[in-house]
């Protein structure tokens, strides 16, 4: 069997699985690396409150000033209607701002992040004609025709405190509708992108009250500003919970009704994804809730869930206390706000494997303190873990490099006799001691950590803004100057230099083509994965160079003796 021919077939099926999974993605369909399929929905419970169609559609248009008010919605005590206006709140960490209809959030603004082009903070939420990402909470229940609060009632802006002096800042709106009183307090942490959310509810009638509280996040399908068609990332969704996990709904299957996710449940979470960044609702666990994920107009999604509060005495008051997030996928911190959060950052069907590297990686960094020279260590340890492997291919390719002359005159021999030269291949293979495959399966066995590791870097908001040495600014763009592509291309091109050269004509100039397609491909990918291939390819080479002259050496001493 000749080794180029394995391995060209090896290219090619890799690259028709490929297509395939951009025309899935393209299709609205699972991505092949994106993720676990999801599972089906757990058996609802009882005891869990069904979705409220109580629960107000969005506005026809950006514009929350027109929103009509609900019934009876006023400033508590005063019966005076009140005015929507926007409130900016500042922490060390995020820019915030509040819009008084709903007390909904309507901008979030990354500090501590800046855009690539603009070097201004990096927004997430935003309500503009381009984008329409907010989060919304409201209480619905209500009865004998009358509403509660939700995120359509104007509410009052209580607190005064707009910037952060302390460690810690509270935000405090109140409206009254139904009898029910709800006051909404955010606070803000220093240095923290969670934002702890309460909710009290207050019975002013003089009857029982039975609300339920509902959080949501509402998004429009557009793909986030600086997405690349080189490579894809998940936007769209999430649904977390104990009984099936963390579960992806693109907006695709919302669109189309399909959207598979655990509806009841009494723990988890709901989150909307992104490249780098997330949104996430954390309501208090092990009380019974309904998630719902649905198109509420065109081009305009929601994922919400919903829970019972219980009954409200007069003059008593309920409180549920909720968490937000809104920032980075910040493995460490998420983790420790909920279980499972940190699985926005998902690293699909190769999670095992690319969670260890990326703690390593983690580890290196607090050591080198630059994530470009991580990933070099980092490249230089997997080498040396697979050290072995690579060995084996490389001793096999010299091998093969060797008998080349002999297998083209077999060929020359036997002509289109294509039985006897396999026969006669094989035999010379056996009595050169030779695998034919033993070049292709070491490589085989290393796919998945290459895979791995290609989305650790790929999906790391570490890499975001992280700087090497010199030209390199920032590891998650392209390299400005297109010097790692191009130190890319010259040593895939030594590579096959050192490397037997088929004797094939076709597959020789498919092999030298090699180089310009892939290296073309990396003028678009981010530096840190061009930095990874780079330093990849170098030590291959001095691995390989290393090996063959080692066995060359062998051979002439075997030849003088």
């Amino acid at each position: 069997m000749d080794i180029r021919r394995t391995v060209l077939w090896m290219i090619f099926s890799f690259s028709l699985l490929l297509l395939w999974n951009n025309w899935q993605v393209q299709h609205g369909k699972q991505s092949l690396f994106g993720g676990p399929t999801a599972n089906a929905p757990a058996e609802a419970k009882p005891d869990a409150p069904a979705p409220s169609a109580s629960i107000p559609a969005a506005p026809t248009a950006n514009a929350p000033s027109a929103t009509p008010a609900a019934p009876g919605s006023t400033v508590p005590g005063t019966g005076t209607p009140v005015k929507a206006e926007e409130v900016v709140i500042t922490s060390d960490t995020l820019r915030l701002t509040f819009d008084t209809t709903g007390a909904q959030l309507v901008r979030a603004e990354l500090l501590k992040f800046t855009d690539g082009e603009t070097q201004r903070p990096t927004v997430l939420l935003e309500r503009s004609p381009n984008l329409t990402y907010v989060v919304q909470s409201g209480v619905v229940g209500a009865s004998n025709g009358q509403s509660f609060p939700t995120h359509q009632t104007p509410f009052r802006l209580v607190s005064t405190e707009r910037e952060m002096a302390g460690d810690s800042l509270q935000v405090v709106f109140e409206a009254e509708s139904g009898n029910l009183k709800v006051t909404k307090t955010y606070t803000l942490h220093r240095n923290r992108y969670d934002i702890d959310v309460r909710h009290d509810l207050s019975n002013t009638g003089t009857g029982p009250l039975n609300p339920a509280l509902y959080l949501q996040l509402e998004r429009d399908g557009s793909d986030p500003a600086g997405t690349s068609s080189f490579y894809h990332t998940f936007t769209g969704m999430a649904v977390y919970s104990d009984q099936e996990h963390f579960q992806k709904v693109t907006f695709s299957d919302i669109q189309k009704n399909k959207g598979t996710y655990v509806k009841q449940a009494d723990n988890g979470w709901i989150a909307v994804v992104q490249h780098y960044f997330a949104t996430a609702w954390i309501p208090p666990q092990g009380k019974p809730r309904t998630n719902e994920v649905l198109q509420v107009q065109p081009n305009l999604y929601a994922a919400r869930t919903v829970e019972a509060v219980g009954e409200v005495a007069p003059g008593s008051t309920a409180t549920v206390d909720s968490h937000l997030w809104v920032g980075p996928q910040d493995q460490k911190a998420m983790s420790a706000l909920a279980p499972g959060l940190e699985l926005v950052v998902d690293y699909g069907w190769l999670t095992i494997i690319a969670k260890p590297l990326f703690t390593l990686m983690t580890w290196l960094h607090g050591i080198l303190g630059n994530w470009g020279w991580t990933i070099v260590a980092l490249t230089v340890i997997i080498k040396l873990v697979f050290f072995p492997l690579a060995a084996a291919s490389y001793r096999s390719m010299a091998r093969m490099k060797r008998v080349a002359p002999r297998l083209q005159a077999l060929k020359e021999k036997y002509g289109d006799d294509r039985q006897k030269l396999n026969q006669a291949m094989m035999e010379m293979y056996r009595t050169e001691k030779i695998n034919p495959l033993g070049g292709c399966l070491p490589m085989v066995v290393q796919i998945p950590v290459f895979i791995a590791l290609y989305w650790v870097l790929l999906a790391s908001v570490e890499m975001r803004g992280a700087p090497w040495i010199l030209w390199v600014h920032d590891l998650s763009v392209r390299d400005p100057y297109f010097i790692l592509p191009a130190v890319m291309m010259g040593t895939m091109f030594l590579q096959i230099k050192l490397n037997p050269t088929p004797p094939d004509p076709v597959q020789a100039k498919v092999m030298m083509a090699m180089p310009l397609v892939f290296g073309g491909m990396m003028f678009f990918f981010p530096a840190g994965l061009v930095l990874y291939w780079c330093v990849n390819n170098a030590l291959s080479i001095l691995q390989q160079w290393s090996i063959t002259r080692s066995m060359e050496k062998q051979a002439e001493g075997a030849a003088n003796s």
